[in-house]
């Protein structure tokens, strides 16, 4: 498999606006806010920021002792959630002043470590998430999952929405990524389909993927976009909730034209994110 080379300056910078808007969206939460349980099962708003701070650390080689088994929790479904919760074990009888430090203080560690990097660093081999690639498709995961962590902060508290187009469009970029993924493996789309997202909103853009013995993404179909065998239109911020396989997600605000069957296949195999 090819290896995700990607310019390195494009990559932190969204990154380490991610991470400011972060900040931004819990510092004028109340305290209540903080504590309340979170979209996200088992976490409350204040371990959606423990967690980064956790990846981040750990990436900076750092670690934290086990405490207790988490492994019977429900929503923990494998060893990157049992990591997981180790973190937030530790950050939980922390205070919110000393939460919110301890995440200043690693973004800025962060920051200096990837701003020192050269490009020849970023594509560099990595084992990422998503399986072994570059460090730079790492740091590309990373913008993706802080950007839907601010999306289950939102949707806990208040219900606003992001409005970054920076980190939403880098998100997207990965998201497409696992698109061929999703139509040809996931929802066993037939060879000789061809699909088209039209996403909208932040980083708006259309992904066309033909499904051939593999799907894949195109830069054009043959006969145009209305030559599509099924298009999907939908948010960009609603695609970040169904990947993540977020309880807020709403299937029914994709908009299917052509053949629905694939389609909503389709949308009910979107939530890959383990």
């Amino acid at each position: 498999m090819a290896k995700t080379v990607l310019p390195i300056a494009p990559t932190v910078d969204a990154l380490v606006a991610q991470w400011a808007t972060l900040e931004r969206v819990v510092t004028p939460l109340s305290d209540d806010e903080w504590a309340a349980p979170s979209i996200l099962p088992g976490w409350s708003v204040a371990d959606v920021i423990a967690h980064v701070v956790g990846t981040e650390s750990l990436l900076e080689g750092r670690d934290v002792p086990t405490t207790r088994d988490v492994t019977a929790l429900e929503h923990v479904r494998n060893p990157i959630g049992e990591l997981n919760e180790r973190w937030l074990d530790h950050y939980r009888p922390v205070t919110r002043a000393d939460v919110m430090a301890a995440y200043a203080e690693i973004v800025g560690v962060r920051t200096e470590a990837l701003c020192a990097m050269t490009q020849n660093d970023f594509d560099g081999d990595a084992l990422t998430p998503a399986g072994p690639d570059t460090y730079g498709r790492f740091m590309r995961i990373r913008v993706f999952d802080c950007w839907i962590h601010e999306i289950d902060i939102r949707d806990s508290t208040d219900g606003s929405a992001p409005s970054d187009d920076i980190p939403a469009a880098v998100a997207l970029d990965e998201i497409a990524t696992s698109l061929p993924y999703v139509v040809g493996k996931r929802a066993r789309t037939p060879k000789g389909t061809s699909v088209l997202f039209a996403i909208e909103g932040l980083g708006a853009r259309q992904i066309r993927i033909y499904v051939d013995d593999r799907a894949a993404t195109v830069d054009a179909f043959p006969d145009g976009d209305d030559s599509a065998d099924v298009t999907l239109t939908l948010d960009s911020i609603d695609l970040g909730r169904l990947v993540g396989g977020r309880k807020t997600a709403n299937p029914a605000r994709v908009a299917i034209a052509g053949d629905r069957a694939i389609g909503e296949a389709i949308v009910a195999k979107l939530d890959y994110v383990m």
